[in-house]
């Protein structure tokens, strides 16, 4: 404990914002170049190296978190970074993208600001990657034995970079043209830049990962003779079969899907497009829920200049501090602005438009649209109609709301994974009854030798859960090819992050 008394002098203080007129004209990450090394130290020095470090219950992962505070408050960075490295694969994702249930269960949060884990996580990864601390670690000899990893999301990514270090012989299938599932066309860049992504796949790749991309596993190649070829398979396909809106009206054009949408403004990055096909330039935009999809969909809307933007959620809105039913160290619904939402509050021109572009307790009842024509045949969609949501789901009386929309986002969160791409079929697979792949304790499916990690097994979640998935499952695939293994292993396939 560097600072015995960091934690009562030392204040939280988080990394400076780019000015909101600056970045929402850029793609670029939001929080200022260079903002965080100036305070980590002393932020690190805030933790009090706990006896029970109850942040290790908070993430999946098991981080060493007091470990690599002590060391980061001691310029200790490279022993920071081989601490962090050891339980995670990709901090430098997390870090960005993990809403830190941590910080959460972190012992100081019981009657103070949190020590900021998460952006001394990233700090060390950025620094390690700056100094040239991030090597490839390719096995010393290899097993002979081979494994197929279907899907490049966090959760395929982990097991995959796992599996190679032990010396399997992995190759790494992703139906997308490049690698990266969600991380490469869900996030959007002002969340998480792909030079981040890029260089760990360049780094398993000079490990010896093999990539298969532009391969749909079910479609383009039969699912049941990739197993043949190999010697294990772990599904880590995610969660990606989108909820859906039934109300009237939504056959009309200019309705879509969050997933849709948000992977045509990546492209344009990537240089597909030089404009996306779905745009909200110059639109009157609805985002239809307030979760983390709907918020990245507010940050890529404001970035394309759109004429208006609201975003609705069904739920009340949560309070400022912990509900008595969400003690420490549970993660709490508490009222949280997101980057985006700063950026629509300090944009929004109209005295009427709520502070931060939300709309609480709101239920979609229809779609009002225009009148068909060639172009639009179901015509196209110019205004939604809302109603109130108590708290019994019932509509409030008189709460009727019309909100113009040229363009309307479903961002309603998944069900679990695709069945329409022959994959779960082909192989045999059963379902459980959250229509999720059922798994047994050591992550196996009900066909032998197939694995599965992540959300497709677990149901949609966070990134930090789909790498602990990712890491367990690769462990159990380790001890199904050689008898035993040394891989960790963090989570089970029925752990539960830490509820009231």
């Amino acid at each position: 404990m560097a600072d015995p008394k960091g934690f009562l002098t030392t204040p939280r203080r988080l990394p400076p914002r780019r000015p909101v007129d600056e970045r929402v004209r850029d793609w670029d990450e939001v929080p200022a170049p260079g903002g965080l090394l100036p305070i980590i130290n002393a932020q690190a020095g805030r933790c009090m190296d706990c006896g029970i470090p109850f942040c290790h219950e908070g993430c999946p992962l098991g981080n060493l978190i007091p470990e690599w505070n002590d060391l980061v408050s001691r310029d200790g960075w490279l022993r920071a970074s081989e601490r962090l490295h050891a339980t995670n694969n990709f901090p430098e994702f997390t870090g960005r993208l993990c809403p830190a249930p941590c910080e959460s269960a972190c012992v100081l949060a019981i009657n103070q600001p949190a020590v900021t884990i998460k952006n001394v996580e990233v700090a060390i990864a950025d620094r390690a990657w700056e100094s040239g601390h991030v090597t490839p670690k390719p096995p010393d000899r290899l097993s002979g034995r081979t494994v197929a990893v279907i899907g490049s999301g966090p959760a395929g990514l982990a097991a995959a970079q796992q599996l190679t270090r032990a010396g399997h012989t992995v190759a790494v299938y992703e139906r997308d043209d490049r690698a990266g599932g969600l991380l490469r066309y869900g996030i959007p860049e002002f969340k998480m830049e792909k030079r981040h992504l890029d260089r760990r796949l360049e780094q398993m790749r000079a490990e010896g990962t093999k990539f298969r991309t532009g391969v749909d596993v079910g479609t383009d190649m039969d699912a049941a003779e990739l197993r043949a070829r190999y010697d294990a398979v772990v599904i880590a396909v995610g969660a990606r079969a989108w909820r859906e809106l039934p109300v009237p009206g939504r056959e009309l054009a200019g309705i879509h899907q969050a997933m849709e949408y948000l992977p045509m403004a990546n492209r344009v990055l990537e240089g597909d497009y030089a404009r996306p096909p779905i745009t909200a330039e110059g639109k009157h935009v609805v985002i239809v829920g307030g979760g983390d999809t709907g918020a990245d969909c507010l940050g890529t809307v404001l970035r394309q200049g759109a004429a208006s933007v609201t975003q609705l959620d069904i739920h009340p809105r949560p309070g400022d501090e912990r509900a008595e039913g969400e003690p420490w160290p549970t993660y709490p619904k508490i009222y949280r602005m997101s980057a985006a939402h700063e950026e629509a509050r300090e944009l929004s021109a109209s005295p009427e438009a709520d502070v931060d572009a939300r709309v609480f307790s709101a239920t979609t009842v229809r779609f009002e649209g225009t009148a068909p024509d060639v172009e639009r045949p179901h015509g196209g969609v110019r205004a939604l109609h809302l109603v109130g949501a108590r708290a019994d789901g019932d509509p409030g009386p008189g709460t009727e709301r019309v909100l113009r929309a040229d363009l309307v986002l479903l961002a309603l969160g998944f069900r679990g994974p695709e069945r329409d791409g022959g994959l779960i079929d082909q192989l045999g697979l059963e379902l459980d009854e959250r229509g999720t792949v059922a798994r047994d304790a050591s992550f196996a499916t009900s066909a032998d030798g197939v694995f599965v990690a992540g959300d497709a097994g677990r149901g949609q979640s966070l990134i930090v859960w789909a790498i602990a998935e990712g890491r367990s499952a690769a462990a159990a695939v380790d001890r199904y090819l050689a008898g035993s293994t040394t891989l960790p292993a963090p989570v089970g396939p029925t752990d539960l992050p830490m509820t009231a």
